[in-house]
């Protein structure tokens, strides 16, 4: 856009309002592209922290998160995104924060939803009296 808007003798500024930048941005855009071609467009390798997840840690939780807790050994029968984190900090040294858990498991499709609570009873009458209870009485 901004080299067309060039070839078309258009200012800085206007250029600037054109694409929504300040005119410093447009006229850096240019340098860069009177410099280095189109390759001085390109975007230059922004820093930031390196990935701490490694494939071998994002393998090995897609199969654990497949495995029931008890069946590893865990005191508890369902998985959270903290015990995730927990039980993998301690089998890989790797600790990372729950959410970080859920994006690798959102990355390999799997959705941790929330427990769904259910009230049983051993008691084989248990289904015939609560429905019993839920009843409204008529007199």
């Amino acid at each position: 856009m901004i080299l067309l808007a060039i070839e078309k003798n258009m200012t800085a500024p206007q250029i600037g309002q054109i694409v929504r930048k300040n005119e410093q941005t447009v006229r850096v855009w240019i340098k860069r592209f009177n410099a280095e071609g189109i390759n001085g467009l390109y975007d230059e390798p922004r820093p930031g922290t390196p990935k701490v997840v490694t494939e071998e840690y994002s393998q090995r939780l897609l199969e654990v998160v497949r495995q029931r807790p008890r069946a590893l050994g865990q005191p508890y029968s369902l998985w959270t995104l903290a015990r995730l984190a927990d039980y993998m900090a301690e089998e890989t040294g790797l600790r990372v924060s729950p959410e970080t858990v859920r994006r690798v498991l959102k990355a390999g499709d799997i959705v941790l939803s929330r427990p769904q609570h259910t009230i049983s009873s051993p008691d084989p009458e248990y289904k015939v009296k609560k429905r019993r209870l839920s009843k409204p009485e008529t007199t």
